[in-house]
């Protein structure tokens, strides 16, 4: 029997089988969770319902998370499919692809509102409709990076979404800690997925985090695993948090140049 067994969950953000979120959504499947699964347009439902389906969700809908009525509209139909809600996984992050590249300087004005909304707000506005069907308590867990915190070239305006996001994971943390509801986020390392295609430059930083992290990268599956314990009841008081899946990358100050070069 599971440690997730009874409990119910939404996971936001699977584009496809290399998603983090798919990473997370099979941990907690493996672990008994019934899990819900919102993607984003059309496009997208194709990947996600097959996906959703192998792990026996009944439970697929799109959301707009930059539509506060389609949020609203999600939350209806999750209250009426489950009743209740145990955990919430957010796993969203856009940034026009100009805005991934060159000078930071050249962040347009909607790039950058578009990304801190998608990237950053849509945690406040799915966690507001989350909480009340959380009566029992629950958690919440949110995706980030090492960007948010040091330079990394070419991430540009997602760094600052990022640390937008991890500043609102603390401020939830304690907004909703009366309510028994836990907020937390996972930085993990770079790993190959449809969203980090978008970034200029991305293979020359996993091939360099690879080589500098003391245990090398990171996959979905070690996600998967650090996301079972945070949203678990193991972790029962741990909120506010940002814990590193990154082989240790954040640990160093300098790379060994014997592997590296130089």
């Amino acid at each position: 029997m599971g440690s997730f067994e009874g409990k119910r969950g939404l996971i936001f953000g699977v584009a496809n089988k290399n998603s983090i979120a798919w990473g997370i959504a099979q941990a907690l499947a493996e672990e008994g969770a019934e899990l819900g699964f919102s993607y984003a347009g059309e496009v997208l439902q194709k990947r996600v319902t097959p996906l959703a389906e192998s792990v026996g969700s009944r439970f697929i809908e799109e959301c707009d998370v930059t539509n506060d009525a389609a949020i609203d509209g999600l939350f209806e139909k999750a209250e009426k499919h489950f009743g209740s809600l145990d955990f919430l996984v957010h796993s969203i992050a856009f940034a026009p692809r100009e805005d991934l590249g060159g000078r930071f300087v050249d962040t347009s004005r909607e790039g950058f509102r578009l990304a801190l909304d998608i990237s950053c707000y849509s945690l406040v506005a799915l966690a507001k409709r989350a909480v009340p069907l959380m009566s029992e308590g629950g958690s919440m867990l949110a995706m980030t990076y090492y960007g948010s915190e040091k330079v990394t070239p070419n991430y540009n305006v997602m760094g600052v979404a990022k640390a937008a996001l991890e500043a609102t994971v603390r401020y939830l943390a304690w907004d909703l800690g009366g309510d028994q509801v836990r907020v937390n986020a996972i930085s993990a390392g770079p790993i190959k997925t449809l969203a980090s295609a978008g970034v200029s430059g991305f293979r020359k930083s996993l091939g360099y985090v690879g080589t500098v992290a003391p245990m090398g990268n990171v996959t979905q599956t070690d996600v998967g695993n650090a996301a079972r314990f945070l949203l678990g009841d193991w972790a029962g008081k741990i909120t506010g948090e940002v814990v590193y899946v990154d082989g240790g990358y954040n640990i160093m100050g300098a790379p060994d140049m014997d592997t590296v070069g130089g």
